[in-house]
């Protein structure tokens, strides 16, 4: 990940000084965008956190379930063990062990749920911003537009566009009609 991020940054910085060295400097326009907060801040990047949101509490619960139904029978076994027969206490350990794979389970399935409803969600709302940025880049002439997390160190704040690419997209979508 890390070379993947110097290799970007390489190219920006090749395609900067090839760009300024073919045009005048005042034929050069250059944008910077923050893909990240356009997708956190976008009308419809707050409705996917939300319907994420939603989807982490109900799989929560169901953890939740099973963890008190694991402790309930801890608590049974630790009250009870004295006066249960060796059997009856296999028998409760074996119970309980098979609750404790099921909550396991239960965790890692829903952790991976969430990471793929994350990923679907996420990955429709930025290809649609993408669009909108190439699209402004077109009408507003930019030479250049470059993603802020990709190891920019300092950028004048007149080129951040983030605000421009949040505000075209949510426009784009009101204009849309409702999938």
């Amino acid at each position: 990940m890390k070379r993947f991020v110097s290799v970007v940054c390489a190219i920006t910085v090749i395609l900067a000084v090839g760009l300024a060295s073919v045009a005048s400097a005042a034929d050069i326009k250059i944008g910077v965008v923050d893909v990240r907060k356009a997708l956190f801040e976008s009308e419809a990047g707050k409705r996917a956190a939300a319907d994420l949101d939603v989807l982490v509490k109900a799989k929560q619960a169901t953890i939740d379930e099973k963890a008190k139904a694991i402790d309930k029978v801890k608590a049974d076994l630790e009250r009870k063990a004295s006066a249960m027969s060796a059997d009856a206490r296999k028998a409760q350990e074996a119970e309980m062990e098979r609750l404790v794979r099921d909550y396991q389970r239960i965790a890692t399935d829903s952790q991976a749920d969430l990471k793929k409803k994350e990923a679907e969600l996420s990955d429709d709302i930025l290809k649609e911003i993408f669009d909108v940025i190439n699209k402004l880049a077109q009408e507003d002439k930019y030479s250049l537009i470059v993603e802020k997390l990709s190891g920019i160190v300092y950028n004048d704040k007149a080129l951040d566009i983030t605000e421009k690419v949040i505000a075209r997209y949510n426009e784009s979508k009101k204009a849309a009609p409702a999938k």
